[in-house]
C-alpha cells in the first residue's frame, strides 16, 4: 500500500536569475519614481548600442526563465511605461519583482556589449581631453544619434525633467552617463551594486 504524503514540496515562485537581489523596504514593495526611471533609460541605452535591443530583451527573458514576468512584447512595453517620462506612461506600478527581472536582464546583455562600452567611453574620453566633437568617431556617433533619436520618440515632451535634455550636448551627456552606469554592471557583484544604487536615498 502506497502513502500518499500529506503536503507537497515547497516549490520557491521566485525565478532563480532574481533571487539573490534582496528586496529594499520601499513602501507598498513598488519602485519609487526614480529607480523606475533608471532601469528604463538603461535599457535605453542598450537599445541604441544594439540594433535589436527589443528583441534581445524578450530573447534574455526567455533563457533567464522570466517568461512568467515579461511574457511578450505588450508585457515589456506596459512594464518599462511605468517609467513617468514617458509619452504613455501607464500609471499602475512597476512591481519589485518586475523591476529585479528587467535589472538583471539588463547586466546579462551588458556583459555582452563590455567590450563596446570599454571602447565608446575611451574614446569619449580621448575627444573630450582634446576638444574634438563626438562625431569624429563613426560607432561613438552612431551610439549617440540612436540613444537621442530613441529619447525624443518615446519621451514626453511636456515633462519638466525630458526638457532639460532638449539639446544634443545634455542627451550625449545622458548617454555617455548611462555607458559609465552599464559598465558598472559587468563588475564584481555589479548586478546587485546597480540593484542598490537604484534606491540610494529612497529608503532608509
Amino acid at each position: 500500500m502506497s502513502v500518499i504524503p500529506l503536503t507537497s514540496p515547497t516549490v520557491s515562485s521566485v525565478p532563480v536569475a532574481i533571487e539573490n537581489l534582496l528586496d529594499p523596504p520601499v513602501p507598498d514593495g513598488v519602485c519609487p519614481r526614480r529607480a523606475r526611471q533608471q532601469i528604463d533609460l538603461i535599457l535605453l541605452a542598450i537599445e541604441a548600442l544594439d540594433l535589436k535591443g527589443s528583441e534581445a530583451i524578450l530573447s534574455m527573458a526567455e533563457e533567464l526563465d522570466l517568461k512568467g514576468i515579461i511574457k511578450n512584447r505588450v508585457s515589456l512595453w506596459r512594464i518599462r511605461s511605468t517609467n513617468p517620462l514617458r509619452r504613455y506612461s501607464q500609471r499602475s506600478p512597476l512591481t519589485l519583482t518586475q523591476a529585479k527581472a528587467l535589472v538583471v536582464i539588463a547586466c546579462h546583455l551588458t556583459r555582452r556589449l563590455t567590450v563596446m562600452i570599454r571602447e565608446l567611453l575611451m574614446v569619449s574620453h580621448q575627444l573630450h581631453e582634446k576638444q574634438m566633437p563626438f562625431d569624429q568617431h563613426f560607432r561613438l556617433s552612431d551610439y549617440l544619434e540612436r540613444f537621442r533619436a530613441h529619447f525624443r520618440s518615446r519621451m514626453n515632451p511636456r515633462r519638466m525633467a525630458v526638457v532639460a535634455y532638449t539639446s544634443d550636448d545634455k542627451l550625449n551627456e545622458l548617454a555617455l552617463s548611462l555607458l559609465e552606469q552599464l559598465l558598472f554592471c559587468t563588475g564584481t557583484n555589479g548586478m546587485q551594486r546597480l540593484w542598490t544604487s537604484l534606491f540610494d536615498g529612497e529608503v532608509e
